[in-house]
């Protein structure tokens, strides 16, 4: 909108006003938390799918070191759609893996013994050393 034009409907509660514009620049957006100093389009795809990749190989936390390191790409999605597939997916998948982790540890550490009864002794590892008979000083 320029100078001179209404703002509204017209009639007696319009107002005249003038665009808004920001004096600053628009910063670029990188795919990298880096920013500038960060990798390009093509070496971030590539990283954003080896993270995807190798979190599948029981390393589950590059999955959040993908997220963190390409937080700008979860941020601003439409900027880099092919990066954007395997940074969502990566949030997904270290999402899942926190609740199942969680879960699990809920379970031993809130059900314990009441839980699992008499299998309890032996799915606990803080008595290994009373099993193989290494308590006692000799």
């Amino acid at each position: 909108m320029e100078r001179g034009q209404s703002i509204g409907g017209g009639g007696a509660e319009s107002t005249t006003g003038i665009v808004h514009r920001s004096s600053v620049p628009r910063r670029p957006i990188w795919p990298t938390i880096d920013g500038p100093l960060g990798l390009s389009d093509e070496e971030s795809l590539s990283y954003a799918r080896r993270f995807f990749k190798f979190g599948f190989l029981l390393l589950p936390w590059l999955w959040a070191v993908n997220c963190f390191y390409f937080w700008p790409v979860l941020r601003h999605s439409p900027a880099f759609p092919r990066i954007h597939h395997y940074v969502v997916r990566s949030a997904i998948g270290f999402a899942v893996f926190t609740v199942l982790l969680g879960s699990w540890a809920l379970t031993f550490a809130i059900g314990g013994e009441s839980l699992f009864g008499p299998v309890w002794k032996q799915l606990v590892m803080y008595n290994v050393a009373e099993k193989f008979g290494l308590t006692g000083w000799y």
